[in-house]
């Protein structure tokens, strides 16, 4: 089955090559395109996307507005915000209004096809420049370890039920490097469907729902 997209973008030349890329992909079907928040919300009215590409700057609202209406309205879309805002605030506003994946506007056309691809398997597309930033959003808002680390073991201390394999960090690691599920599976020779197989049995053991939740969890556990 085709997955329905929707995309809202005010800039033609991005609106037009988004929907270009994906009317070209034979399991998408674009269902419309808005080029302000107005349009995007009365488009959530008539339609529901399996996923919907947000741009931040739109001239008559701010994307994050769009986000929350969308997922209000159709619980379980996944929301891929596609903009050229890269600074902590937009990042952090759109994770918390609801958004699944965020890339940059350099993100070219077969990349956008793909995070659509893999934000419905499950993954959480992030452009390598916006996870470094998440992970030092979050390292900041960490609070101070109780005790100095002890750097005499290697391994860190995990209660058997949450220990991850060496594979299932290798996998982080570069998901934290914001590589899609297609991309990891290509640089470790394995396929895209094994990688997401992996990726539940982290979500399960550290008790998240995203790749997003499972970088930051193992990175407070010291496997990053």
């Amino acid at each position: 089955m085709n997955l329905n997209v929707a995309i809202v973008e005010d800039d033609p030349e991005f609106r037009y090559r988004f929907t270009e890329a994906v009317r070209a992909a034979p399991d998408l079907h674009l269902l419309d395109a808005a080029g302000c928040g107005k349009d995007a919300l009365a488009l959530l009215r008539t339609f529901r996307p399996d996923v919907m590409l947000v741009d931040l700057g739109l001239p008559d609202m701010c994307g994050t507005e769009v986000i929350r209406d969308a997922n209000r309205r159709h619980p379980g879309i996944d929301i891929l915000v596609v903009t050229m805002f890269g600074d902590d605030e937009h990042i952090v506003r759109s994770i918390e209004a609801g958004a699944t994946g965020y890339l940059l506007k350099d993100t070219d056309p077969s990349g956008i096809v793909q995070a659509i691809r893999d934000v419905q398997r499950g993954g959480s597309p992030i452009s390598p420049t916006i996870a470094r930033r998440v992970l030092a959003c979050f390292r900041a808002l960490a609070p101070p370890p109780s005790q100095p680390a002890d750097f005499s073991d290697t391994t860190p201390s995990v209660s058997d039920s949450r220990a991850l394999s060496p594979r299932e960090i290798d996998i982080l690691k570069l998901v934290a490097k914001g590589f899609s599920f297609q991309e990891v599976g290509s640089y470790l020779g394995i396929s895209t469907h094994t990688v997401g197989t992996h990726a539940k049995r982290v979500y399960r053991k550290l008790a998240v729902h995203s790749s997003g939740e499972a970088v930051y969890e193992a990175s407070q556990m010291g496997l990053l």
